[in-house]
């Protein structure tokens, strides 16, 4: 299953991959050469397709727990100053993901998204320290009584040129559920309570949609 957001760019590849392997063929009259050029090309393709997949997530919905927004690796637990909406102190939990990865951005809580805003901005490298305030981004917050206030950040990294956002203010959504999509590599923030019991360490590979990243005692 693929992305929605994928079925353009992955037509054009499909077409562009057969086009090229049709002039390789014409084209290039050393076999050995012929037959490493198209193997790239289809090596391409399948990592476009790769990028673009959609596998189904197996949410357990808990209003007292945030679950990751996407798969990669932890890459920040620390206390931060929040400026941008709260203005005060909250636990931030970063996951970087790398290329490879599904890109999919699920909601980490179930509630009614109070803030949605799109910024636009540089392509740093994803793990860049200014890559959360300078990268271009999404910002939405999530509440519901559980857990309080969640917020999760999409920010594009060198290779990612577009985000993709669905959430909209005092729209209803559900944790786990389809919330957007980054493209080529990127990282996303979550700021939690300070109150919150973090269930990740640094370096720990997380499942979108799936694994806990923190809950509320």
């Amino acid at each position: 299953m693929f992305h929605k957001e994928g079925h353009k760019i992955i037509l054009i590849t499909l077409v562009l991959v057969v086009a090229t392997i049709f002039a390789i063929d014409y084209f290039v009259s050393t076999e050995w050469l012929r037959k490493t050029l198209m193997l790239l090309v289809l090596v391409f393709f399948v990592l476009i397709l790769q990028f673009f997949r959609n596998p189904k997530r197996f949410t357990n919905p808990d209003d007292k727990q945030a679950i990751s927004p996407v798969d990669g690796k932890v890459v920040v637990i620390e206390e931060v100053f929040e400026k941008e909406v709260f203005n005060d102190k909250r636990i931030q939990v970063s996951v970087f993901m790398s290329p490879i990865n599904v890109h999919v951005t699920r909601h980490p809580i179930s509630g009614k998204v109070t803030y949605s805003k799109y910024h636009p901005g540089k392509y740093l490298v994803a793990w860049h320290p200014k890559a959360s305030e300078e990268n271009e981004r999404t910002t939405v917050v999530v509440e519901n009584e559980g857990f309080g206030k969640v917020l999760y950040r999409q920010i594009a990294g060198a290779l990612a040129k577009r985000i993709v956002n669905y959430a909209v203010v005092d729209q209803n959504v559900k944790q786990g559920a389809d919330s957007g999509f980054i493209k080529f590599g990127s990282r996303v923030d979550l700021f939690l309570p300070l109150d919150a019991e973090i269930k990740v360490s640094l370096n720990q590979k997380v499942k979108g949609g799936e694994s806990v990243i923190a809950e509320m005692t």
